[in-house]
């Protein structure tokens, strides 16, 4: 980090906390529930589901358990994501008091960090925040004098990718293998040791104190289309100014690119992109002008917006060989848990092997195609095949001719 991030004292003289002020004057747990779901906050891990409607899934009520908990996923594996890094590193008690707001709303009273184990200076700057947190009467027991009382248990993970799909995350908090679970039941009502669960991402808890301390028409202002809120994102690959920025949700890919990144390096041309992260389907130049929200990425660029965090495919760069590197990682991180994914990753993974070896032939191409089929959505237990799938379909829908010139040439043409 370029600077040290706040500490408690720097952080409540910018307004730092004043949500929970507000909430113990007068907000009672289902008023905050009601602002969340008023606001239009969506999940920014990637799947972009409403998130006040997420927590009305938990039970409430004398006869629903009353342990639940909350589960925050920081463990960042998306290839080409950084951004909660940043935020964790940059602005940690930004994250903890939207746990707090999240954990009273749902009436968890322990909540977790899943914390990705190579974010060693994440760890660092949590485990300081947390204390400073503790010390002010943040956290732990009759909060702000609101007879609510909240701790927070900060768990550094071993680190797999599938860890990011939220019943495999919690299988692995309770010391289990990563695998995923049957839904349903769904966390929110069976979740962490059998127990009403909320898992949320960093960046979307980072959302909620401004939320609640600012109000629905501030927060529904600072978008500029469909989607209401700011985004962090993120630009990866041969651009002049790679790096991550908080932005109106609505603004245009062309805006993020050439603005903020820059614009590809001198000598390359934008050849396409990966518009939220590794698992997410290309897209091309003539999307530039399409704005950054959920509903226009999926429905005119044919791909998801995820976690907003740009992978760039410049002129220069060979596509099969970038898709194969992203089929290498996956095939790594299946779990094995279920057959079309445990097998069908290594094959493919195989076949890019043989390509880069000169072995390609026309019928790896057919097979590659029946794997996104046999691994598409509706087919594996979980998403990670679907979404290991998504840039090799829409790779070998964009990029045939570079397929095929591996096969004819026996070598990639990209090397000299």
């Amino acid at each position: 980090m370029s600077r040290p991030p706040l500490d408690i004292g720097a952080y409540e003289a910018n307004d730092g906390y004043q949500s929970l002020h507000k909430i113990a004057a007068g907000m009672s747990a289902a008023d905050v529930l009601e602002t969340i779901k008023s606001s239009g906050l969506k999940g920014r891990g990637g799947a972009g589901f409403p998130t006040g409607l997420k927590w009305s899934f938990v039970p409430q009520g004398e006869s629903s358990p009353q342990q639940k908990y909350l589960v925050v996923n920081a463990d960042e594996m998306e290839p080409g994501t950084f951004k909660d890094r940043l935020l964790m590193e940059g602005d940690p008690h930004l994250l903890l008091e939207g746990m707090i707001i999240s954990a009273y709303t749902i009436g968890a009273s322990i909540a977790y960090i899943f914390l990705r184990g190579e974010y060693h200076g994440s760890v660092k700057t949590l485990k300081k925040a947390i204390a400073e947190a503790y010390e002010k009467g943040y956290l732990g027991s009759d909060i702000l004098g609101t007879g609510y009382g909240l701790d927070i248990i900060l768990h550094t993970s071993a680190g797999r990718y599938i860890c990011g799909e939220e019943t495999a995350l919690l299988n692995a908090l309770e010391g289990k293998r990563a695998n995923p679970r049957a839904k349903p039941p769904f966390p929110q009502v069976s979740g962490l040791w059998g127990k009403p669960t909320i898992v949320n991402n960093v960046e979307t808890l980072c959302n909620l104190p401004g939320i609640i301390t600012y109000g629905i028409d501030w927060y529904q202002g600072l978008g500029q289309g469909a989607d209401a809120g700011t985004k962090m994102f993120g630009v990866s690959g041969r651009v002049k100014n790679p790096g991550v920025w908080e932005m109106p949700l609505g603004v245009t890919i062309r805006e993020l690119l050439e603005d903020k990144a820059g614009g590809m390096q001198d000598g390359l041309g934008l050849k396409a992109f990966l518009p939220g992260g590794g698992s997410t389907d290309f897209m091309l130049p003539e999307h530039l002008d399409l704005a950054l929200d959920y509903d226009e990425i999926s429905q005119k660029g044919g791909s998801r917006l995820a976690t907003g965090t740009m992978i760039v495919l410049d002129d220069q760069t060979c596509p099969v060989g970038m898709i194969g590197n992203l089929m290498k990682f996956f095939a790594h991180e299946s779990c094995g848990f279920c057959t079309p994914c445990r097998d069908g990753l290594p094959w493919v993974d195989t076949i890019f092997r043989d390509f880069e070896a000169g072995r390609g032939s026309e019928k790896d191409l057919s097979i590659l195609k029946e794997q996104v089929d046999y691994m598409g959505p509706g087919r594996t237990f979980c998403a990670l095949a679907p979404g290991a799938t998504a840039p090799l379909g829409s790779g070998l829908k964009y990029f045939e001719d570079d397929f095929k010139e591996h096969i004819q040439q026996k070598r990639c043409t990209y090397r000299n």
